[in-house]
């Protein structure tokens, strides 16, 4: 950036400092920002990108959030870029601003904004960087890889790339967004045969706090390739994901409902089908979810199946088919609209709480966890409009075993502790005056869990981040030997501690 724009930025942002409001908004004729921030400033540089509490794209990216608690949260203004160099320009402002306005240009970045927690992806009183505009999605001349903006809904990349005969490594929800579900790690449909998709991530372009861009990849910038293969928002902004892209045509997969007299015979199926027998099968993929019918105080299970092959009834879910069920969906379809199907089970405008763990492959554990939810779930039972669900999950080694091909990422996870399985916990609820009981009774069962693994001596380490409560360490639970170069990287390519810092949301690798 060449200094006259420099100077031109703090002189601003000197103004801005001052409460010299009048004078910056002389400079642009429409939304009133509140004195004293980086907006106005930002503003200037970035016209028509910067939207006040009066003016619709503001309100519009409001209600565009997944939960209502971010939905409640109120910035000084929204930036919404239309480029790298918009972001580039947006970050250096408010780094700058930090010196001269402290505590009035902290900033949130969202891509989709599908983390429930508030404060993940917006933030009060702050500056949020929506970069929903950032939806390129670019398929190479020889169909190798896939180039796509942070911005993008899964269902966006699929609706362009489906088509064409590929898929990526990507969200299982159509809803989801790109940016956040790679940065975490990111499960597929996918996954056992490529692995997480972060695994498949071949170029990162970042924006990093003194706004410079750069391209991370396994030549390139390594470390901070590996970094952001789980590292979160903790290195600069992602401004394209390079994936790696496979040929894929129809597939079959949907849901089968079962009730609860089958749920012993489901946990014994899944530990046979994540321990392999001998070997698991790289095309099958399993949610299985336990619900709660607060109105009859009874539970069903209604697992989705996917077999990314046009292969009705595979022999590898026979355990579970076999079974009498309830309902099916299952039939030949395409990646998009079975992501849709799952989208639906769980529509934006809600209050919403996820909350993780991960154990090693045992039906014994996976009866604990059911156990102790079928206790804790009944002190929710005068929450308004509650909705309680707990799905399971394999971690089978031919998926852990993918990384290392992948060249490595930082989620700690090693194959000779698998296979594991993930559990996820989806609460939703009506009242805010809820809130404090829904968290406590998730905590309550997270931490009753924990104590179930270690007397089954199933207990492990690992948090998936895009399934962890804003009260849960994610990072911690990568180890503390990645923890610590992700402090080093951090450290390196941010050593302001911008992201640390003047970024709040998000899990955090500094106290």
């Amino acid at each position: 950036m060449k200094w006259g724009i420099w100077a031109t930025i703090a002189a601003c942002l000197q103004l801005a400092s001052g409460g010299e409001q009048a004078q910056l908004d002389g400079l642009h004729q429409k939304g009133t920002f509140k004195s004293g921030s980086c907006c106005p400033v930002l503003r200037l540089f970035l016209p028509g990108k910067v939207f006040a509490a009066d003016e619709p794209p503001y309100n519009e990216s409001l209600k565009s959030y997944w939960s209502v608690q971010e939905q409640e949260l109120h910035p000084r203004c929204i930036v919404r870029p239309d480029s790298s160099n918009d972001v580039s320009l947006a970050v250096a402002i408010l780094t700058a601003g930090e010196r001269f306005i402290p505590g009035r240009c902290q900033f949130a970045v969202r891509g989709r904004g599908h983390t429930p927690w508030a404060g993940a992806a917006n933030i009060e009183n702050g500056i949020t960087i929506d970069l929903s505009n950032l939806n390129q999605v670019l398929v190479a001349e020889d169909k190798s890889t896939v180039t796509v903006g942070p911005g993008n809904s899964w269902h966006r990349v699929y609706t362009e790339i489906v088509p064409q005969g590929i898929v990526v490594g990507g969200g299982r929800v159509a809803i989801v967004g790109v940016g956040g579900l790679v940065l975490g790690g990111g499960v597929s449909f996918f996954s056992p045969r490529i692995g997480f998709v972060c695994d498949t991530v071949k170029r990162f372009e970042v924006v990093l706090a003194s706004g410079k861009i750069v391209n991370a990849t396994q030549a390139a910038n390594t470390d901070l390739w590996l970094a952001l293969k789980g590292g979160s928002n903790n290195f600069g902004i992602v401004t394209a994901f390079e994936l790696e892209a496979i040929e894929q045509g129809d597939f079959w997969g949907g849901f089968i409902g079962f009730g609860e007299s089958t749920f012993d015979a489901q946990f014994v199926a899944f530990e046979a089908l994540t321990a392999g027998n001998p070997e698991y099968d790289p095309y099958a993929s399993l949610i299985a979810n336990y619900v709660w019918n607060a109105t009859s105080q009874s539970w069903y299970s209604a697992n989705n199946f996917e077999y990314t092959r046009p292969q009705p009834y595979p022999e590898v879910f026979a355990n579970f088919t076999s079974l009498p069920s309830t309902f099916s969906t299952m039939r030949i379809s395409n990646l998009t609209d079975f992501t849709v199907e799952l989208s639906a089970s769980n529509p934006a405008g809600q209050r919403q709480l996820f909350s993780t763990g991960t154990y090693h492959n045992s039906a014994k554990m996976m009866k604990k966890v059911y156990e102790i939810a079928n206790d804790t779930v009944r002190d929710l039972n005068g929450v308004s409009g509650v909705k309680y669900s707990l799905s399971f999950q394999p971690e089978p080694v031919i998926l852990l075993e993918k990384a290392k091909a992948a060249g490595g990422n930082s989620l700690g996870l090693d194959p000779a502790e698998g296979p594991l399985f993930n559990f996820l916990l989806t609460v939703t609820w009506e009242s805010a005056s809820d809130d404090a009981l829904v968290s406590q009774k998730a905590q309550e069962l997270y931490t009753r869990s924990e104590t179930a693994a270690e007397g089954l001596g199933v207990q492990n380490k690992y948090l998936y981040l895009n399934y962890a409560a804003e009260w849960q360490d994610p990072i911690a639970g990568y180890g503390s030997d990645v923890k610590t170069s992700l402090q080093a990287t951090s450290k390196k390519y941010d050593p302001r501690g911008i992201f640390q810092k003047q970024v709040p949301g998000g899990f955090k690798l500094f106290p």
